[in-house]
Order: structure tokens, then sequence, then C-alpha cells
């Protein structure tokens, strides 16, 4: 690598950029390769250094757990880091009729991020963080690096209907994650995975 290139790391909200897509009507993108997307957003000065993707794997229903599964393998060929959280049980009653449920929660995976972009700053790791995500939640540590870490840059990078004007703020600078470039950064319907392996894009992708 070009030394003289400011150092890019990715760091993926899983969860907040796969509900942006769905809640887009954009179900369709769901075969993503982020390492493609995230080198689109490059300019000429700038190189690629890591794709952290943060994200749980799920449960309690397998069919979709097959799905992911084969996603999370297609990402890994791809050289993106998989950083997970866990999914907890959580009861929820509707105080009117009664009737309890058991929804899945997703647990640690914005701490994680949080944490690996304050600490990646911390070892020089980086020039330029790019955060995917909408979340509020992140606004104490976008700002903890730029007060910190005067020469570096975090940049938001908003799933579709994630744009949040506190991180637009708070960052060096963000950009809208749009239709046209996760239409154009999809994965081949099959890649050869691990020991030769196939995966394929799953039904209903």
């Amino acid at each position: 690598m070009n030394e003289s290139k400011q150092r890019v790391i990715a760091y993926i909200d899983g969860s907040n950029l796969y509900f942006g897509m769905v809640d887009a009507g954009l179900k369709y993108c769901k075969w993503l390769d982020v390492k493609k997307l995230m080198e689109s957003f490059l300019d000429s000065g700038q190189a690629l250094v890591a794709v952290k993707f943060f994200t749980s794997r799920l449960t309690h229903d397998e069919a979709k757990e097959a799905r992911q599964a084969t996603y999370l393998d297609a990402l890994e060929l791809a050289g993106v880091d998989l950083i997970f959280g866990s999914y907890h049980s959580k009861t929820i009653e509707c105080y009117q009729c009664n009737h309890k449920w058991v929804m899945p929660t997703e647990k640690m995976t914005d701490v994680n991020l949080a944490t690996h972009l304050l600490m990646d700053a911390h070892l020089d790791a980086y020039d330029v963080a790019f955060v995917v995500s909408g979340d509020t939640d992140f606004t104490p540590c976008v700002e903890a690096v730029n007060e910190s870490f005067a020469s570096k840059s975090v940049v938001m990078l908003f799933p579709p209907l994630r744009e949040n004007e506190t991180l637009e703020d708070e960052a060096r600078s963000s950009q809208l994650i749009t239709k046209e470039k996760l239409i154009e950064c999809q994965f081949p319907m099959k890649l050869v995975g691990k020991d030769g392996i196939e995966l394929q894009k799953p039904t209903g992708w």
C-alpha cells in the first residue's frame, strides 16, 4: 500500500444496514458485498485497510439461521472481519389481552462497534473511519474520536432511511448509501468458498 494514502477502516452496523434496506423496499439487495460497497466510497488518496462487520448470529429460526450463515461465510471469503454480539430472549406482554410472546433482542453489537472505533483510533490503525449506521447511540464515540484525535476523521455512511442529523452534525462528513450503490455492489449468485464449497445466494434474497 502506498504509505502516502490515508488508511481507511470501515465499521458496519449490520443490523442497522439490513433493516434500512428492508424498510426501503430493497430486500433484493441483501446479498451485499460490503467490502466492495466500502471501496466505492474511497477517493484516490485513500486505501481500505479493513472492514469490520458487527452482527449477532440469529437464533430461534433455522431457515433464517442458514441464510445468515451463508451470507457471513461470503463476507469472510471477501476478507471482512466479523465481530459478534449475541441475541437474548425477551418476553413481551400485551397489557390489553395479556398475551405473552418471546422476542430475540440483539445485545453488545453497538458496544462492540464503539469500542473498536475508539480502540483503533488509540492504536493509530486508521486515518479515516467509515461508520455505517444511523443509530444515534454512536454519537458519543464519534464525538470522542473528533475531540481526542484531531488528525483523524469519522465519516458517516447512512443506510437507506437511516439519515441522522445528530450524527451528521458530529461527523466530519456524511453520505447516504444509495439504491444504485447497493445494486452495483452485490456478490455474484455463486461463490466458491473454503475447501471448494459453493456458496449460493439464498433463495428469496
